[in-house]
């Protein structure tokens, strides 16, 4: 039987990996959900500690005084305002954290810590990025290049467990997160649920908010579920050991298919000439990001030396301001009131985050080779874990009942 810490436990993917390893009382003993607060009712193996990753060692030492496990999961995240107080708050975090189980002694216990990251470990927040994304793709590091945490904090993994021979690592790379968790509004379902679910109270038909480009290109999803299972994997693999995997849920999928599955589910269709039609005026976006996008790196070597141009993400309809016109406001406040949802879901909804995932310029593809390779088959279909989050969203009343 095996012990685990979990980090972030109150999080989209660290509630889904108490969850999962929760699930067996047989593997695991003891499951040690870590967080500010506890917002899940927990099973008879999973034990809640606080613990305040913002706080010093000596703070973190206090609170993990009775904690040792053999696994450790990092999933804790702190969105910041810029770049440079990301790297600086969520690597503090996890160097903090480390000192502090050096502190406590539970370092001895240790066997492997599985550290979640993003596909923004190749910079697609940045721009157009090589396709697919393989592990073995270059960092974008030092230079011009804006700091990135996802670095600072496997520098600081791989560093751990240089000094400390026994422990191995692995890091996880998955991408536009699927997934719900109490008091957690920032996540793909939420956002998008709330959009359909106003237009249709508005009388409307489902209009994408992004592009037509992006509408007809490739990207890949990542179940919160599937997260959670491949984490469970990672830790007992041997074969794991000290190595980074792309996750995600093992197809490709593209806005094209996956909107008319959206319409249909809120019981709307699709308008039918939403890119023939012209733009809700004052409503549009574009932002251009940087002039040097990640593929810029390898340009020469693809064959691509004078091609690349800096990326855009383009919206026909910014939701950030769309939320803000009165109408919009008004037809939530009936719709809440009417099915008694959680009236601050609405404000708390990250309209940005929703406008970058359906508003970029360029494809966002990542190979799962290298976890195929090494033993990994789970599969989960995008549409199904995406109406399956609409559906507990559902229940916790943020969206209001459509099946």
């Amino acid at each position: 039987m095996s012990s685990a810490i979990v980090t972030g436990a109150t999080g989209i993917l660290g509630r889904e990996i108490v969850k999962q390893l929760g699930k067996d009382t047989q593997k695991w003993k003891t499951i040690h959900a870590l967080s500010r607060s506890q917002k899940d009712e927990y099973p008879s193996n999973v034990v809640h500690n606080h613990i305040d990753l913002t706080g010093s060692v000596q703070e973190m030492a206090k609170d993990l005084k009775d904690v040792k496990a053999e696994y450790v999961f990092f999933a804790a995240y702190l969105k910041e305002d810029s770049e440079q107080a990301n790297w600086e708050t969520n690597g503090k975090m996890i160097e903090n954290f480390f000192s502090a189980l050096e502190l406590t002694g539970a370092v001895k216990d240790l066997k492997r810590i599985i550290l979640v990251t993003g596909l923004k470990q190749y910079g697609v927040h940045l721009g157009e990025v090589k396709i697919p994304m393989m592990e073995s793709d270059p960092w974008l590091e030092g230079g011009s290049w804006p700091p990135n945490f996802y670095y600072r904090q496997q520098h600081s993994l791989h560093k751990f467990c240089e000094k400390n021979k026994h422990v191995s690592w692995v890091v996880t790379y998955p991408n536009d997160v699927i997934g719900v968790a109490k008091g957690a509004f920032m996540n793909l379902a939420t956002s998008l649920g709330l959009y359909a679910a106003v237009e249709k109270e508005l009388g409307r038909d489902l209009e994408f908010p992004g592009n037509e480009a992006f509408y007809n290109m490739f990207d890949v999803f990542t179940s919160s579920k599937i997260h959670a299972e491949f984490c469970e994997w990672a830790a007992l693999e041997p074969k794991a050991a000290n190595q980074a995997f792309n996750i995600h849920n093992g197809d490709v999928e593209s806005w094209q298919n996956l909107w008319p599955h959206v319409a249909r589910r809120f019981g709307m269709k699709v308008k039918a000439d939403q890119f023939a039609s012209a733009s809700a005026k004052g409503l549009e976006s574009v932002n251009v990001l940087t002039d040097k996008p990640p593929i810029s790196v390898t340009a020469a070597e693809l064959g691509l030396k004078g091609k690349i141009t800096p990326s855009k993400v383009a919206n026909r309809i910014s939701l950030v301001k769309w939320s803000q016109q009165e109408e919009v406001k008004k037809a939530w406040e009936k719709l809440a009131g009417r099915e008694g949802l959680d009236k601050t879901a609405f404000e708390k909804s990250p309209w940005w985050f929703l406008d970058f995932v359906l508003g970029r310029s360029y494809e966002v593809v990542a190979s799962m080779s290298k976890a195929r390779e090494f033993g990994w088959t789970g599969y989960i279909d995008t549409w199904k874990s995406l109406s399956d989050a609409f559906g507990e969203l559902e229940a916790e009343k943020i969206l209001p009942k459509t099946h």
